[in-house]
């Protein structure tokens, strides 16, 4: 018979493992008395959603010593914020970020609720983001899932029922684990360990401290779970821009709606993207119009994008009829989202 999984057990292997990040409080500094500060856990969640840790470290320390209070970046320009997101993808994460922000800055007095039905009332914030803020920042009792803790569970119960019908029953085993005694630290602690010991693939059950309660380990399935029902091929869509560069430097750029993919991002005039081909537009400024021989390609969360691009060197008195130009001095090709960048890099040979 098996041993139960223990928190204790796991809060032990924590206290010497801890991985070290810019927005953590390790175990030793909280049993010494430290607090985690709210914003950066708020901020950090935010980040991670659907993104990975290395990933995510740069833009933290950026934004931290650009707005280091929440304060700061609800006063901050909507633009400079889009521009520091640049490349984290899933924008509308960005537009609630602000959102969030302004409500927590100009509403509550500068001050995140520390509930987890009080976080889920703010911009952005679901179900697992509350959680996760209540529990690491608070130190509350809440039940913190990730796909980290999903494969742990998975794993610790042998459970064989494919993601994601198997979410509710990894989420009660997850919420059964969850200690009284500093649930903040052992939230960190479960997410930690699938992401250094319980890994997707190659998982070391030989150094993990809850190898002798792990059910998967004794039946010799762990490499095989969480089992995940199959996706469905992604369709590809097309699409066109349009790259115009004044004689002096200036780029045409246009300002994304704030509703949709890339909302509120500053990106190249262009076409909208459809499956079967792509769809007329008309050109945002009168030029003459090449088109590259190389497309620039990207995939999303739903689908494969292959963008056509069109450049032109436009004469200093054209106006356009769509989008701005940007002088080459405020032009920064990090404030582009990815798949404009790449389409910015086609033209560099030029």
């Amino acid at each position: 018979m098996r041993d139960q999984p223990k928190a204790a057990d796991l809060l032990e292997w924590y206290d010497r493992h801890a991985r070290k990040m810019p927005w953590r409080v390790g175990p030793a500094e909280r049993q010494a008395g430290v607090i985690p500060d709210p914003y950066r856990i708020w901020l950090s969640e935010i980040m991670l959603q659907q993104t990975t840790v290395a990933a995510v470290k740069e833009y933290f320390l950026r934004f931290t010593e650009r707005w280091p209070t929440v304060t700061d970046l609800a006063n901050a320009r909507d633009e400079d914020v889009m521009g520091e997101w640049a490349g984290l993808g899933y924008y509308a994460r960005a537009r609630n970020l602000l959102k969030c922000a302004r409500v927590v800055a100009h509403e509550l007095d500068g001050v995140f609720p520390n509930t987890e039905s009080g976080l889920r009332d703010l911009p952005g914030i679901g179900p697992y983001t509350a959680a996760a803020i209540a529990s690491i920042a608070f130190d509350r009792k809440a039940t913190v899932v990730d796909g980290n803790v999903e494969r742990v569970m998975a794993r610790i119960y042998d459970r064989h029922t494919p993601l994601p019908a198997a979410k509710p029953a990894l989420t009660e085993f997850a919420d059964a684990l969850t200690p009284d005694r500093r649930p903040g630290d052992y939230a960190q602690a479960v997410m930690d360990l699938g992401a250094t010991i319980c890994t997707p693939k190659n998982p070391a059950c030989g150094i993990c401290p809850w190898r002798s309660a792990c059910s998967a380990r004794i039946q010799g399935t762990a490499a095989e779970l969480p089992k995940k029902t199959p996706k469905k091929p992604k369709p590809t869509r097309l699409g066109a821009v349009y790259i115009a560069r004044r004689v002096d430097g200036a780029y045409l750029l246009e300002r994304r709606p704030d509703q949709g993919l890339l909302g509120g991002m500053l990106g190249w005039p262009g076409s909208d993207w459809a499956e079967a081909e792509i769809p007329d537009h008309p050109h945002p400024i009168r030029a003459e119009w090449k088109e590259l021989p190389t497309e620039a390609r990207h995939t999303f969360t739903h689908f494969h994008l292959r963008l056509t691009v069109k450049t032109a060197l436009v004469p200093m008195d054209r106006k356009p009829k769509q989008g701005d130009f940007v002088e080459l001095a405020d032009f920064r090709p990090s404030d582009l989202p990815t798949v404009f960048r790449k389409a910015f890099d086609l033209t560099k040979d030029l």
